[in-house]
Protein backbone atom coordinates (compact mmCIF):
# COMPACT_ATOMS: atom_id res chain seq x y z
CA UNK A 1 0.00 0.00 0.00
CA UNK A 2 1.21 3.21 -0.83
CA UNK A 3 0.71 6.32 1.63
CA UNK A 4 0.41 9.89 1.12
CA UNK A 5 2.00 12.06 3.86
CA UNK A 6 0.47 16.18 4.13
CA UNK A 7 3.11 18.72 6.39
CA UNK A 8 0.31 21.56 6.56
CA UNK A 9 3.12 24.54 8.09
CA UNK A 10 2.64 28.13 9.06
CA UNK A 11 4.22 28.93 5.24
CA UNK A 12 4.25 26.25 3.61
CA UNK A 13 2.19 22.65 2.97
CA UNK A 14 4.69 19.68 1.73
CA UNK A 15 3.31 16.82 0.42
CA UNK A 16 4.98 13.16 -0.84
CA UNK A 17 4.44 10.03 -1.94
CA UNK A 18 6.02 7.02 -1.15
CA UNK A 19 5.62 3.10 -1.75
CA UNK A 20 4.86 0.14 0.52
CA UNK A 21 8.68 -0.08 0.54
CA UNK A 22 9.47 3.31 1.54
CA UNK A 23 10.62 4.84 -2.08
CA UNK A 24 9.60 8.56 -2.54
CA UNK A 25 8.22 8.64 -5.10
CA UNK A 26 6.91 12.24 -5.90
CA UNK A 27 7.37 15.27 -3.22
CA UNK A 28 5.95 19.14 -3.31
CA UNK A 29 5.66 22.29 -1.54
CA UNK A 30 3.13 25.24 -2.18
CA UNK A 31 2.36 28.25 -0.12
CA UNK A 32 0.23 27.79 3.18
CA UNK A 33 -1.33 31.54 2.26
CA UNK A 34 -2.74 31.49 6.16
CA UNK A 35 -4.33 34.94 5.37
CA UNK A 36 -6.82 33.92 2.70
CA UNK A 37 -8.51 31.86 5.26
CA UNK A 38 -9.47 28.06 6.50
CA UNK A 39 -11.40 27.27 3.21
CA UNK A 40 -8.54 28.05 1.15
CA UNK A 41 -5.80 25.98 2.76
CA UNK A 42 -8.40 22.85 2.72
CA UNK A 43 -8.67 23.55 -0.70
CA UNK A 44 -4.64 23.26 -0.84
CA UNK A 45 -4.52 20.45 0.87
CA UNK A 46 -6.96 18.33 -1.54
CA UNK A 47 -5.17 19.69 -4.67
CA UNK A 48 -1.99 19.01 -3.29
CA UNK A 49 -3.35 15.16 -2.06
CA UNK A 50 -5.61 14.80 -6.22
CA UNK A 51 -2.14 15.74 -7.84
CA UNK A 52 0.00 12.99 -5.60
CA UNK A 53 -3.02 10.45 -6.82
CA UNK A 54 -2.52 11.07 -10.09
CA UNK A 55 1.01 10.10 -9.96
CA UNK A 56 -0.46 6.10 -10.06
CA UNK A 57 -1.37 5.91 -6.35
CA UNK A 58 -4.23 3.16 -6.30
CA UNK A 59 -4.60 1.78 -2.59
CA UNK A 60 -3.22 4.18 -0.23
CA UNK A 61 -3.29 5.73 3.42
CA UNK A 62 -3.52 9.51 3.34
CA UNK A 63 -2.06 11.20 6.92
CA UNK A 64 -1.64 15.12 7.97
CA UNK A 65 0.49 16.63 9.65
CA UNK A 66 -0.75 19.87 11.59
CA UNK A 67 0.14 22.38 14.01
CA UNK A 68 -2.10 22.21 17.33
CA UNK A 69 -4.32 18.80 18.63
CA UNK A 70 -7.58 17.58 18.15
CA UNK A 71 -10.02 17.85 21.12
CA UNK A 72 -10.99 14.23 21.64
CA UNK A 73 -14.37 15.91 23.05
CA UNK A 74 -15.27 18.21 20.29
CA UNK A 75 -13.39 17.01 17.13
CA UNK A 76 -11.81 20.48 16.59
CA UNK A 77 -8.80 21.20 16.06
CA UNK A 78 -6.86 23.38 19.07
CA UNK A 79 -3.97 25.27 20.33
CA UNK A 80 -2.87 26.08 16.47
CA UNK A 81 -0.64 28.24 15.50
CA UNK A 82 -2.29 28.78 12.31
CA UNK A 83 -5.42 30.43 13.93
CA UNK A 84 -8.01 29.90 11.16
CA UNK A 85 -7.83 26.55 11.95
CA UNK A 86 -8.92 26.91 15.90
CA UNK A 87 -12.37 25.27 16.23
CA UNK A 88 -12.91 23.91 13.14
CA UNK A 89 -13.68 20.15 11.88
CA UNK A 90 -10.77 19.83 9.96
CA UNK A 91 -10.06 16.40 9.87
CA UNK A 92 -13.92 15.81 8.85
CA UNK A 93 -13.99 18.46 6.71
CA UNK A 94 -11.13 17.39 4.16
CA UNK A 95 -12.54 13.39 4.41
CA UNK A 96 -15.75 15.08 3.14
CA UNK A 97 -13.99 16.76 -0.06
CA UNK A 98 -11.29 13.56 -0.75
CA UNK A 99 -13.99 10.87 -0.02
CA UNK A 100 -11.21 9.09 2.21
CA UNK A 101 -10.20 8.29 5.59
CA UNK A 102 -7.99 10.97 6.94
CA UNK A 103 -5.15 10.35 9.71
CA UNK A 104 -4.04 13.54 11.57
CA UNK A 105 -1.62 13.90 14.23
CA UNK A 106 0.30 17.07 15.55
CA UNK A 107 3.40 17.88 13.97
CA UNK A 108 6.10 16.61 16.65
CA UNK A 109 4.07 12.98 17.21
CA UNK A 110 4.94 13.00 13.27
CA UNK A 111 8.46 14.03 14.23
CA UNK A 112 8.94 11.29 17.24
CA UNK A 113 7.11 9.05 14.83
CA UNK A 114 9.59 9.67 11.58
CA UNK A 115 12.90 10.07 14.06
CA UNK A 116 11.80 6.08 15.29
CA UNK A 117 11.14 4.64 12.09
CA UNK A 118 13.66 6.15 9.80
CA UNK A 119 15.72 8.82 11.88
CA UNK A 120 17.81 8.87 14.92
CA UNK A 121 15.54 7.02 16.67
CA UNK A 122 15.81 3.94 15.02
CA UNK A 123 16.52 0.76 16.32
CA UNK A 124 15.38 1.70 19.79
CA UNK A 125 12.08 0.80 21.75
CA UNK A 126 10.84 3.90 23.51
CA UNK A 127 11.94 7.27 21.94
CA UNK A 128 10.83 11.43 23.31
CA UNK A 129 11.09 13.29 20.03
CA UNK A 130 11.74 16.96 20.84
CA UNK A 131 10.72 19.99 19.16
CA UNK A 132 12.58 22.90 20.15
CA UNK A 133 11.66 26.18 17.90
CA UNK A 134 9.04 28.78 17.56
CA UNK A 135 7.23 26.34 20.41
CA UNK A 136 8.51 23.68 22.14
CA UNK A 137 6.63 20.47 21.55
CA UNK A 138 7.28 16.63 22.25
CA UNK A 139 6.12 13.51 21.28
CA UNK A 140 6.13 9.82 22.39
CA UNK A 141 6.37 6.83 20.43
CA UNK A 142 7.00 2.69 21.54
CA UNK A 143 7.51 -0.04 19.02
CA UNK A 144 6.97 2.49 16.57
CA UNK A 145 3.53 3.80 17.42
CA UNK A 146 2.64 7.07 18.59
CA UNK A 147 1.42 7.22 22.46
CA UNK A 148 -0.86 9.98 22.72
CA UNK A 149 -2.77 9.29 26.57
CA UNK A 150 -6.17 9.56 27.51
CA UNK A 151 -6.38 13.09 26.74
CA UNK A 152 -3.96 13.20 23.52
CA UNK A 153 -1.86 15.04 25.21
CA UNK A 154 1.00 12.92 25.86
CA UNK A 155 4.66 14.10 25.59
CA UNK A 156 3.60 18.10 25.73
CA UNK A 157 6.49 18.59 28.11
CA UNK A 158 6.36 21.91 26.41
CA UNK A 159 3.71 23.29 29.04
CA UNK A 160 5.39 21.50 31.79
CA UNK A 161 5.69 24.01 34.49
CA UNK A 162 9.23 23.98 35.84
CA UNK A 163 8.59 27.62 37.78
CA UNK A 164 5.16 28.80 39.40
CA UNK A 165 6.43 32.61 39.18
CA UNK A 166 7.89 32.29 35.99
CA UNK A 167 7.02 34.43 32.77
CA UNK A 168 3.29 33.77 31.89
CA UNK A 169 2.52 31.90 28.64
CA UNK A 170 0.07 31.99 26.24
CA UNK A 171 -1.91 29.25 27.83
CA UNK A 172 -2.37 31.00 30.70
CA UNK A 173 -0.04 29.58 33.28
CA UNK A 174 3.34 30.42 34.10
CA UNK A 175 6.81 28.85 34.26
CA UNK A 176 6.04 26.80 31.11
CA UNK A 177 8.93 24.96 29.36
CA UNK A 178 7.68 27.14 26.23
CA UNK A 179 9.13 30.33 28.32
CA UNK A 180 12.31 29.56 28.93
CA UNK A 181 13.89 27.48 26.26
CA UNK A 182 11.92 28.39 22.76
CA UNK A 183 13.50 30.35 20.27
CA UNK A 184 12.06 33.52 21.26
CA UNK A 185 12.01 33.04 24.59
CA UNK A 186 15.82 32.27 24.58
CA UNK A 187 16.10 35.61 22.55
CA UNK A 188 14.36 37.55 24.99
CA UNK A 189 16.48 36.07 27.76
CA UNK A 190 19.51 37.69 25.89
CA UNK A 191 17.73 41.13 25.68
CA UNK A 192 16.94 41.15 29.63
CA UNK A 193 20.83 40.01 30.55
CA UNK A 194 22.35 42.20 27.87
CA UNK A 195 19.56 44.50 26.76
CA UNK A 196 20.71 44.20 23.34
CA UNK A 197 18.29 42.46 20.65
CA UNK A 198 19.61 39.59 18.50
CA UNK A 199 18.72 36.16 16.72
CA UNK A 200 19.48 32.79 18.62
CA UNK A 201 21.80 31.79 15.72
CA UNK A 202 24.26 35.39 16.45
CA UNK A 203 23.65 34.57 20.14
CA UNK A 204 25.45 31.43 20.33
CA UNK A 205 28.60 32.87 18.32
CA UNK A 206 28.78 35.87 20.73
CA UNK A 207 31.24 33.96 23.67
CA UNK A 208 33.30 36.51 24.31
CA UNK A 209 30.36 39.38 24.91
CA UNK A 210 29.86 40.49 28.86
CA UNK A 211 26.25 38.22 29.56
CA UNK A 212 26.74 35.12 27.73
CA UNK A 213 28.25 32.61 30.08
CA UNK A 214 25.23 34.24 32.53
CA UNK A 215 22.81 33.20 29.72
CA UNK A 216 23.83 30.18 28.90
CA UNK A 217 24.15 28.90 32.44
CA UNK A 218 20.22 29.89 32.51
CA UNK A 219 19.40 28.09 28.85
CA UNK A 220 21.60 25.15 30.30
CA UNK A 221 20.01 24.71 33.76
CA UNK A 222 16.36 25.15 32.64
CA UNK A 223 16.65 22.44 29.57
CA UNK A 224 18.16 19.98 32.01
CA UNK A 225 15.47 20.57 34.74
CA UNK A 226 12.73 19.76 31.84
CA UNK A 227 14.59 17.11 30.21
CA UNK A 228 15.32 15.64 33.19
CA UNK A 229 11.96 15.52 34.17
CA UNK A 230 10.43 13.77 31.42
CA UNK A 231 13.58 11.03 31.68
CA UNK A 232 12.70 10.54 35.46
CA UNK A 233 8.57 9.95 34.43
CA UNK A 234 9.13 7.81 31.04
CA UNK A 235 12.75 6.98 31.05
CA UNK A 236 13.15 6.68 27.14
CA UNK A 237 15.69 5.08 25.47
CA UNK A 238 16.47 7.45 23.22
CA UNK A 239 15.63 11.46 23.05
CA UNK A 240 15.53 13.13 19.69
CA UNK A 241 15.89 16.88 19.82
CA UNK A 242 14.38 18.81 16.40
CA UNK A 243 13.54 22.53 15.47
CA UNK A 244 15.88 25.10 15.11
CA UNK A 245 17.17 25.36 19.00
CA UNK A 246 18.27 21.67 18.40
CA UNK A 247 21.13 22.89 15.95
CA UNK A 248 22.80 24.56 19.26
CA UNK A 249 26.01 22.36 19.61
CA UNK A 250 26.45 22.76 23.53
CA UNK A 251 23.25 20.78 23.98
CA UNK A 252 24.80 17.27 23.45
CA UNK A 253 27.86 18.27 25.59
CA UNK A 254 27.48 20.32 28.18
CA UNK A 255 23.44 19.86 27.74
CA UNK A 256 24.30 16.06 28.27
CA UNK A 257 25.51 17.17 31.76
CA UNK A 258 23.09 19.17 32.99
CA UNK A 259 20.19 16.47 31.87
CA UNK A 260 22.42 14.20 33.88
CA UNK A 261 22.64 16.25 37.34
CA UNK A 262 19.03 16.62 37.66
CA UNK A 263 18.26 13.01 36.64
CA UNK A 264 17.10 10.77 39.76
CA UNK A 265 19.25 7.67 38.42
CA UNK A 266 21.91 7.09 39.83
CA UNK A 267 23.71 5.37 36.49
CA UNK A 268 21.87 8.54 33.44
CA UNK A 269 22.65 6.79 30.25
CA UNK A 270 19.91 8.28 28.29
CA UNK A 271 21.47 9.29 24.60
CA UNK A 272 19.97 12.80 23.77
CA UNK A 273 20.92 12.87 19.94
CA UNK A 274 20.12 15.40 17.18
CA UNK A 275 17.67 14.26 14.59
CA UNK A 276 18.63 12.72 11.25
CA UNK A 277 15.28 14.13 8.69
CA UNK A 278 15.19 17.78 9.43
CA UNK A 279 12.45 19.35 8.33
CA UNK A 280 11.58 16.35 6.39
CA UNK A 281 9.98 14.96 9.31
CA UNK A 282 6.96 15.94 9.63
CA UNK A 283 6.06 14.85 6.26
CA UNK A 284 7.22 11.48 6.25
CA UNK A 285 5.66 11.16 9.61
CA UNK A 286 2.70 11.96 8.00
CA UNK A 287 2.86 9.47 5.52
CA UNK A 288 3.61 6.65 8.47
CA UNK A 289 0.08 7.24 10.78
CA UNK A 290 -1.86 4.84 8.62
CA UNK A 291 1.05 1.86 9.10
CA UNK A 292 2.21 2.68 13.10
CA UNK A 293 -0.96 4.92 14.31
Amino acid sequence: MKRIGIDLGGSKIEGVLISGNGEILSRKRIPTIRSEGYEAILNRIVSLVRELIDNGSVDYTIGICTPGTISPKSGMIKNSNTACLIGKPFQQDLEDKLYHTILMDNDANCFALAEAILGAGQGFNTVFGVIMGTGVGGGIVINKQVHRGAGLIAGEWGHHKIDPNGPKCYCGNRGCVETFISGPALEHQWTSITGKSLTLEKIVNEKDIPGYNEWKEEFLTHFGLALSNVINILDPDVVVLGGGVSNISFLYSDGLRYVEKYSFSDYPNTPIVQNKLGDSAGVIGAAYLGEWS
